[in-house]
């Protein structure tokens, strides 16, 4: 039987980059829906209907919410290409840094990036928040020589800091700040996006 997989999301949404990339590692065959987040379809709704966002996975018409519950799920049911390590210890600390980059790193990125009011103190506080993301890597990815769970995650500062940067003219993510975190950056968008 054909596996039934849908993917709710739209473009320029890191969340839903996230899915995309975990279905892709995984080799996963799945039906794109691109959705336009000025005027949600009624499936996005219907699949949704707590946070009316995207991403949403629709595997066998059973739909998930939330890109870091999907990417587990993801992960958990199809076997191949392990997002999240093996060891307890080392899949609860991939979900430190997953959520330590969705809950602080998120919200500073965007005050740095678009908030008039708060932007200096925003700057000051995600460099020191990507600090601490530097110290974490050690090897080519956050989960060692493969794409992991912070990786993925993380696609929001490799793959749309720079874009970010470009664009507004502030640059906080440069080699001389952050060597390793440039690095993982290229390998990971080269690798991933």
């Amino acid at each position: 039987m054909a596996e039934e997989v849908k993917l709710f999301g739209a473009w320029g949404s890191p969340f839903s980059l996230r899915v995309d990339i975990a279905l892709k590692l995984k080799g996963i065959d799945y039906e794109y829906h691109e959705e336009d987040l000025s005027n949600k379809s009624s499936l996005l709704i219907k699949y949704n209907p707590i946070h009316k966002k995207v991403p949403v996975l629709v595997h066998h018409d059973k739909p998930l919410a939330e890109s870091q519950v999907i990417l587990e799920y993801i992960d958990e049911t199809w076997e191949n290409y392990p997002i999240l390590p093996k060891g307890p210890y080392e899949r609860a600390k991939a979900r430190f840094w997953a959520r330590f980059i969705d809950d602080k790193g998120f919200p500073e990125i965007w005050k740095a990036y678009w908030s008039k009011d708060e932007q200096a103190k925003a700057v000051g506080e995600l460099i020191e928040l990507l600090k601490f993301l530097e110290n974490e890597l050690d090897d080519n990815f956050f989960g060692g020589e493969t794409v992991g769970l912070v990786d993925i995650v993380g696609s929001l500062i490799a793959h749309w800091l720079p874009v970010l940067q470009e664009v507004v003219g502030v640059e906080i993510l440069t080699e001389e700040k952050f060597p390793k975190l440039c690095r993982w950056s290229h390998a990971f968008v080269n690798q991933c996006c």
